[in-house]
């Protein structure tokens, strides 16, 4: 099963804990990223996570990220096919940036795209399974 994480889903552990939420999804996140390390799930990388990873002003943060990539399963590159998805998400109300993503997703055949931007999860999105990384693991990761 081939998962995309956007840049704030890996991002979650680096937020401020103090809130049920952002803890919740930070541990439902790293147990969707232990098992990717256990093969059970196939990480997708793209070049929009390279890029917004490397504008992040925390060098520990953007290193730990990034290591993510040699895990990945596949790296989506810039085509004429994915600007076109993104454009096609744009027109919903997504930003360019998280167009970018979901389009990535879509592309290289994600099943499911997790994220805790709640402007992503209330979009009627298609191509991909948009979840938020709770609901994901309480649905698709223990069974």
């Amino acid at each position: 099963m081939k998962v995309y994480l956007d840049n704030c889903c890996f991002n979650r552990p680096f937020d401020d804990q103090s809130s049920l939420i952002v803890h919740l999804e930070t541990e439902a996140k790293l147990h969707v990223q232990e098992l990717v390390r256990k093969g059970k799930f196939q990480l997708l990388w793209s070049f929009v996570l390279d890029y917004e990873n490397a504008s992040h002003p925390f060098e520990e943060v953007r290193n730990r990220i990034a290591e993510w990539k040699e895990l990945a399963f596949a790296d989506c590159n810039f085509s004429k096919e994915l600007s076109d998805k993104a454009l096609e998400l744009m027109q919903l109300g997504l930003r360019q940036m998280d167009a970018s993503h979901v389009a990535c997703a879509i592309v290289m055949g994600a099943g499911y795209f997790l994220t805790v931007d709640k402007k992503i999860l209330n979009k009627p999105i298609t191509g991909t399974e948009v979840i938020n990384p709770i609901d994901f693991v309480r649905r698709y990761a223990d069974g």
